[in-house]
C-alpha cells in the first residue's frame, strides 16, 4: 500500500456547526474554506483556530496539510467546530500513519487545555415555550 495517499477525515461540530477537516502528508499548510488559516475572519476570534498549532508547536503539523471545509452555525460556532476538526484530524492521523506514544502526547496537551478540542459540546437551544418570551423567562404578571 505504497500508493496510498495518507489521509484522514474528521469533523468538528459546535451547536449547528459543522466542519470537516481533511488531513494528509505534505508540509504544513491549513487552510479553512480555501482560506489560509492565518486571515481567518473575524481576527478577535483568529486565536481560537490557532490554538491547536500554538498548543502542540508548528513541528506536529509540518509532515501534514489540513482542509476544512466549514458550514452552519454563526462565525463563534464555526470557529469552535474547525478548531475542534482540526484537533481531532491531527489525532486521528498521528495513530493511523504515526505513532500511539505520539498521538497519546498530542491528544493529552490538547485535553488539559480545552475538552472541547476533542470532545463535540453537546449544548443546544432550547426551544422558547408559551406563556414567556423565552424558554424559561415568563411574562411578568401584574396585580393591579
Amino acid at each position: 500500500s505504497s500508493n496510498m495517499v495518507k489521509a484522514v477525515q474528521v469533523f468538528g461540530r459546535k451547536k449547528t456547526s459543522t466542519a470537516v477537516a481533511y488531513t494528509k502528508e505534505g508540509n504544513g499548510m491549513i487552510k479553512v474554506n480555501g482560506v489560509p488559516i492565518d486571515l481567518i475572519q473575524p481576527p478577535t476570534l483568529r486565536y481560537k483556530v490557532l490554538d491547536p498549532v500554538l498548543l502542540l508547536g508548528k513541528k506536529r503539523f509540518e509532515g501534514v496539510d489540513i482542509r476544512v471545509r466549514c458550514r452552519g452555525g454563526g462565525a463563534t460556532a464555526r470557529i469552535y467546530a474547525i478548531r475542534q476538526a482540526i484537533s481531532k484530524s491531527l489525532v486521528a492521523y498521528y495513530q493511523k500513519f504515526v505513532d500511539e506514544t505520539s498521538k497519546k502526547e498530542i491528544k493529552d496537551i490538547l485535553l488539559n487545555y480545552d475538552k472541547s478540542m476533542l470532545v463535540a459540546d453537546p449544548r443546544r437551544c432550547e426551544p422558547k415555550k408559551f406563556g414567556g418570551p423565552g424558554a424559561r423567562a415568563r411574562y411578568q404578571k401584574s396585580y393591579r
